[in-house]
């Protein structure tokens, strides 16, 4: 049962002073005034070692232009974040003010701030606030008081999921990704577009460095959505050990910090979106990309094998990770969980293929995780890979040799996204997946257009003429995959478009490079990793070929204005 007190100020009057406007208390039944402030403060989700917080103070009397809100609390919470005032803590004392944006309240005006605590033993709802240094009264209600109507850490009431949340539906535009195209020459052009937002490492959730937090977003896309259906696109990238395989995408969870993950990234995540305010929306969270495919491809075994590939396939660490944030996220009523499922050019093989889709359901079905808890996959997230290659297929043939004899294809079943996630689909419905099984394709970054785009297949002196003269994806090998040099936007985000594909979307948002190309000190956990780096000349993964990187970029996640120029002048279909 939720926890919630609601406390009554005694009624306040302003008075002017010598020094300036101050608040002075009168007596609870002092003439007809009625209480001039209530505080509501409500556990939103609480998992046994930390929790959740709302807290909204409405002013009843006269306006004011700044608060701060005390209280105690009785037992061993301690405040970790939070977001939206100014919290800070001394032994059990609290003390909550606003910021420079929310410090007015008009009479009749409420200001809400949130924050997350740690606690051990009980978690007792504070008895008392104080408002402005004044005592507030308190109702009759309590922590057990059985006509409380609601628990938000149960999943909203919101009817049956509907199969395919982007059908009839907006799609958030993230303000702070459409500012940063929209100043950019040109960007104007696609800054309305809908993209990913990243919740990359724990402070990400209540927002870095002054940006917009988890709670910040969904209030933003209740803005947007008006009386319509409106999609919000979330990815979840924080495991402990995360990409055992790229130094430039790691995180600030090192390979056993499990218990972290839980209980200080997916729980509070579980608690913002369980809130019955959101459950209007529809949800689409990305569960971990590049995680599961790495325990296939990048292990013992392998010419592509890392060390720390091993230790994350060893400790468990990655199927856990996903099994939890899985059966948490999905069981909330409104949220639509995809899993990543890697690209053609990395899992498109035959000994890759099978035992990835064995690899998804292990994960879908650890740590009380079952597929019912899968709402789909998506493929090509933050990667170049094209959408589909018209001037050849992968049944052709020049001269007697099979294209798959191909340099390029190198014995690979899949041509393109497209082919790839229509038949990874079908593979993940034959080992017990849902037949409704919807799959997205990233197409953010892989138009391939500009004046390097082929309009015909290639000359048939050779399977490889055939292959390279034709192919759209340009790049150096289908390995590279850091800030790739001539890439372009791809198909603008759209529902339904091909059988068995719940929609294109761009889910890593354009110009935020993959990767510094050389080494940046940074507090983000990120590395540096050579495949970034435009000199290096390759590796197993990647055929041992160059790079093909841009030069000057800057961290994984950071705004790379090069890079953003470029995918708009190679942009495909055209941008006008």
């Amino acid at each position: 049962m939720t926890r919630t007190r609601t406390a009554m100020l005694a009624a306040l009057t302003l008075v002017a002073g010598a020094s300036g406007t101050a608040l002075a208390a009168h007596s609870a039944n002092a003439g007809a005034a009625a209480p001039a402030c209530t505080v509501d403060y409500k556990v939103q989700n609480d998992w046994g070692s930390g929790f959740t917080a709302a807290v909204t103070v409405t002013n009843n009397g006269a306006a004011t232009s700044g608060w701060s809100l005390g209280w105690t609390f009785a037992g061993s919470q301690k405040v970790t974040n939070g977001w939206n005032a100014k919290v800070s803590q001394s032994g059990a004392a609290v003390t909550a003010a606003n910021e420079s944006y929310n410090g007015t309240l008009a009479t009749g005006g409420s200001a809400s701030f949130g924050l997350q605590a740690t606690y051990s033993g009980t978690n007792a709802v504070p008895a008392a606030f104080t408002l402005n240094g004044v005592t507030c009264n308190v109702d009759g209600g309590g922590p057990t008081d059985p006509t409380d109507p609601t628990d938000p850490t149960d999943p909203p009431e919101t009817g049956d999921r509907v199969d395919n949340p982007y059908e009839g539906a907006k799609v958030y535009v993230n303000p702070e990704w459409s500012a940063k195209a929209a100043a950019e020459p040109g960007g104007a052009r696609v800054a309305d577009q809908p993209t990913g937002v990243w919740l990359d490492r724990i402070a990400a959730i209540n927002g870095v460095n002054g940006g917009m937090g988890l709670r910040d977003h969904l209030d933003e896309a209740l803005a947007q959505k008006g009386s319509g259906e409106l999609t919000v696109q979330l990815v979840i990238y924080n495991l402990p050990g995360r990409d055992c395989s790229a130094l430039a995408s790691n995180g600030e969870l090192g390979p056993t910090e499990i218990d972290k993950y839980k209980t200080q990234y997916v729980d509070p995540i579980a608690a913002i979106l369980a809130d019955p305010k959101y459950a209007g929306l529809r949800i689409v969270t990305t569960v971990e990309i590049d995680s599961l495919p790495n325990l296939v491809t990048n292990v013992s075994g392998r010419p592509t094998a890392t060390p720390n590939c091993d230790v994350m396939k060893a400790n468990g660490n990655y199927q856990r990770g996903v099994g939890y944030a899985l059966n948490k996220l999905g069981d909330i009523g409104n949220v639509y969980n995809y899993v990543d499922a890697g690209h053609h050019g990395w899992l498109g093989w035959d000994d890759n293929f099978g035992p990835s889709a064995d690899m998804f359901k292990t994960a879908a079905t650890t740590e009380g995780a079952t597929v019912g808890d899968v709402h789909g996959f998506i493929v090509n997230t933050a990667n170049y890979s094209a959408l589909k290659e018209d001037h050849f297929k992968i049944t052709d043939s020049v001269n007697g040799t099979s294209v798959r004899q191909s340099e390029w294809v190198d014995w690979n079943r899949y041509t393109d996204e497209l082919s790839y996630a229509q038949a990874m689909r079908d593979k993940l419905v034959s080992i017990g997946f849902d037949r409704n099984l919807g799959m997205l394709i990233d197409t953010s970054r892989n138009g391939w257009g500009g004046t390097a785009r082929p309009t015909g297949p290639g000359a048939t002196t050779n399977v490889d003429t055939y292959v390279n003269g034709g192919r759209y994806d340009r790049r150096i090998h289908l390995g590279n995959w850091c800030n790739q040099s001539g890439a372009g936007l791809g198909e603008r985000p759209q529902a339904s478009p091909a059988a068995g594909i719940d929609a294109y979307v761009w889910m890593k948002p354009p110009g935020e490079s993959d990767g510094a190309s050389e080494e940046i000190e940074n507090d983000e956990g990120k590395g540096f990793d050579r495949m970034c780096d435009p000199t290096y000349q390759g590796n197993a993964r990647n055929g041992n070929s160059p790079s093909g990187a841009l030069p000057d970029a800057p961290v994984s996640g950071h705004w790379f204005s090069a890079q953003f120029q470029e995918l708009m002048k190679n942009a495909y279909p055209p941008l006008s």
